[in-house]
């Protein structure tokens, strides 16, 4: 599965010249715990978290953003970003196309992966994970019998 699968998008910006105390009323308005900086481009320069705001001291975007940025490409495979989320410790890493910001994975995006339901075509019978058993486990059916299901409202 690819980056662009699970990915949020559109993202929620700011420029390095945004001053803190709108960052920081973005961050609570929009309910999200970070937000891209970004250049006049649209390229990602840094990152604002509401750990920089609490622990660093400036006045704009680009004097309390964390500079080094990972980011990954929208085609890059989900594993991967899962990787780079438990052994780099990270929250979130944006998510580029051509050099510009397309969207965000987040933890949350990742987890969500471990609550998608599989159908079997065959006998109805339903899995949970990433992605579907390689056979079912009640009609032996191949993997590529299992669809998707949409989780029910409120699940």
């Amino acid at each position: 599965m690819q980056v662009k699968e699970i990915m949020t998008a559109p993202v929620v910006t700011v420029a390095e010249d945004t001053p803190v105390p709108a960052v920081a009323a973005l961050l609570r308005g929009r309910r999200i715990s970070a937000v891209p900086v970004v250049d006049a481009g649209g390229a990602v320069v840094g990152l604002v978290s509401d750990y920089d705001l609490l622990a660093r001291k400036g006045a704009t975007a680009a004097e309390v953003m964390t500079g080094a940025v990972i980011c990954v490409t929208e085609d890059t495979d989900v594993d991967e970003v899962r990787h780079l989320l438990v052994d780099r410790r990270i929250r979130r890493v944006p998510v580029l196309a051509g050099g510009r910001l397309v969207g965000i994975v987040s933890r949350s995006d990742v987890v969500v992966l471990l609550t998608t339901e599989w159908a079997c075509a065959v006998c109805g019978e339903v899995t949970r994970g990433e992605r579907p058993p390689p056979r079912c486990p009640k009609c032996e059916a191949e993997a590529d019998r299992f669809a998707p299901q949409e989780p029910l409202p409120g699940s």
